[in-house]
């Protein structure tokens, strides 16, 4: 199933950037530690959250991609609710420093592009597809 494969691909792209960038993210926090501006506690620990959220993603999107329902199913709904968790940190003042705010969102847009190819599978994990 050459379409299939094709979105399982994209995802596991857009999952493996929003890895890295989680990663890269959490080193930035470490780095900045005593820069109180650039890194309160709110931001160590959605930095924390965030980079074991996108190693579990990756995971459920390797798993997917091998067959569970399982898998796919955990990969859209925590894809799903970190977006809505992303829209609410960039839209409430304060809280996160504007740099924060701004990873969140390139976080947001390749979860949504997660959430919209994983939909896009839903019948590959019907039960009783063939």
């Amino acid at each position: 199933m050459p379409r299939t494969k094709e979105a399982f691909r994209r995802i596991k792209l857009l999952v493996g950037a929003y890895l890295g960038l989680s990663v890269l993210t959490l080193a930035a926090v470490v780095l900045l530690r005593n820069d109180h501006a650039a890194v309160n506690a709110a931001v160590w620990i959605r930095g924390s959250i965030v980079a074991v959220s996108s190693l579990l993603l990756y995971a459920f999107a390797t798993r997917a991609a091998r067959g569970s329902r399982g898998a796919w199913r955990r990969l859209t709904v925590i894809s799903s609710v970190m977006v809505a968790v992303i829209v609410v940190i960039i839209a409430v003042p304060g809280g996160f420093p504007v740099w924060m705010k701004i990873e969140q969102g390139v976080c947001g847009l390749l979860l949504i592009g997660t959430v919209s190819c994983a939909t896009t599978l839903r019948t590959v994990f019907t039960p009783g597809h063939t």
